[in-house]
């Protein structure tokens, strides 16, 4: 069953969609690692990371429903445009938030073994809230971990505005294309 023949610029689309589902469903995973982890130390998972797993799982709902319709030629494009740019804005705002504690960590001179729990410990002592960062620089593994959703996250940034340009082009396309109404049919 073939897609809507939009040329290169639905194929451009469609390897969009594809590439935000492929980082979305990686953020998902390990935002989901990170609060696993915290909530085995009994520790409170931290706002900005509920708020990223929020985010990106219900941006995963919309490009699955998106490309559906846009697959069954059903999508509109102008729709789809404006929902693109409020999504842009949420990921620009979880990766502001994610990536300001983090440019300032060395993942690799952060030690490569040792427990995260007893850090975490000794942390929980020492400071009365624990902040997702610290976890971060628990180990090197956990600071990558972090790293790459804040990276993904920005990659999600460039994706989101190029789909919204990429729906917008399309929608141009169709009003152009658009079998006209002839004003004298009766």
């Amino acid at each position: 069953m073939p897609g809507p023949a939009f040329g290169a610029l639905g194929a451009s689309f469609t390897v969009t969609r594809a590439m935000q589902a492929i980082c979305l469903i990686s953020i998902i995973g390990m935002t989901a690692n990170f609060i696993a982890e915290m909530v085995a130390s009994n520790q409170s998972p931290p706002r900005v990371l509920i708020g990223t797993l929020s985010v990106t799982c219900i941006a995963v709902l919309y490009i699955t429903i998106s490309y559906i319709l846009y697959f069954d030629s059903l999508l509109p494009f102008l729709v789809s445009t404006g929902l693109d740019s409020a999504i842009l804005i949420a990921v620009i705002v979880v990766a502001v938030t994610v990536g300001k504690p983090l440019s300032y960590l060395d993942c690799a001179a952060l030690p490569s073994s040792g427990a995260t729990s007893s850090f975490l410990d000794s942390v929980g002592i020492n400071m009365s809230k624990v902040n997702y960062w610290v976890w971060a620089g628990a180990s090197k593994t956990t600071c990558y971990e972090m790293k790459a959703i804040w990276g993904l996250s920005i990659a999600l940034c460039i994706l989101f505005a190029f789909s919204g340009v990429i729906s917008v082009c399309l929608w141009r396309r169709q009003q152009m294309f658009a079998p006209g109404k002839d004003v004298e049919d009766n």
